[in-house]
């Protein structure tokens, strides 16, 4: 990985002091905490494989350092249920805020598109009654409202940089400058 370390920890040190602070109380253990998992990082930068697994793999070391802290703590202070969840390093309103952009991102779709995601993808109809309504095929309606997920798919990497967890789940994301109008962050 050819990253410096300064730029991953301006990237990520405010999300995972807030990680780590969901899941100790003491502040100054938390910043000793985000301290040792950017030591970590550091030390161990060459054992990451897929740079797209960044996110991911800093989470579970925080959490594997979380858990440290408490084993080392002994038995009178219990470790939070928290640390048990794997999959998500943290609650993210993330997906909720793309989520309302797509509307917008959905009307600048061709008219033969939109009307095709409109109604399988923001109403739910079910592809058989979008081919129905729009008088094609069930193919024909298939392969509209997959070519204009496509679309919105690449509008949104085309404006996003995205950060997903272990599970592939949306995290975070941050609007590439002068180009998402639609995602505020």
């Amino acid at each position: 990985m050819n990253r410096p370390t300064e730029d991953i920890w301006n990237e990520f040190s405010r999300r995972l002091r807030a990680f780590i602070l969901s899941r100790v109380s003491d502040p100054d253990d938390a910043d000793d905490i985000l301290q040792d998992v950017f030591v970590k990082l550091h030390t161990r930068i060459d054992t990451l494989r897929d740079e797209d697994r960044l996110a991911a793999w800093l989470y579970q070391i925080a959490r594997n350092t979380i858990a440290d802290y408490y084993r080392a703590r002994g038995q009178t202070i219990a470790m939070p249920d928290t640390l048990a969840v794997e999959d998500e390093p943290f609650e993210s309103d993330a997906p909720g805020r793309i989520a309302a952009s797509l509307k917008t991102m959905v009307a600048g779709l061709p008219d033969r598109y939109r009307e095709a995601v409109t109604l399988s993808e923001l109403e739910g109809l079910p592809q058989h009654e979008v081919a129905r309504r729009l008088g094609l095929s069930l193919s024909g309606a298939k392969s509209r409202v997959q070519r204009g997920r496509g679309m919105l798919r690449e509008a949104l990497l085309d404006c996003c940089h995205f950060e997903f967890d272990q599970g592939g789940r949306m995290i975070d994301y941050t609007p590439r400058p002068d180009c998402c109008r639609h995602c505020a962050g």
